[in-house]
């Protein structure tokens, strides 16, 4: 009995993924919904850096460490 519990997972899965939609094979979404991902983390980082400066700057001291 204890080789049933993989395929009721696999089982699971494929509902779940069939509820779901599968996304388009090529991988891409649309920009508006990938903005809509995006936009909430980019308000965070503003609030918790205080500003689009103090980022611009973390950004810029980082990208000079990596050597760009």
């Amino acid at each position: 009995m204890a080789d049933t519990a993989p395929r009721t997972t696999i089982r699971a899965g494929r509902r779940a993924q069939a509820s779901f939609g599968s996304r388009p094979s090529s991988g891409t979404r649309h920009p508006l919904v990938a903005t809509a991902m995006v936009l909430p983390l980019a308000t965070l980082l503003v609030v918790v850096f205080g500003g689009w400066d103090a980022v611009v700057t973390q950004a810029s001291s980082v990208g000079v460490m990596l050597g760009r």
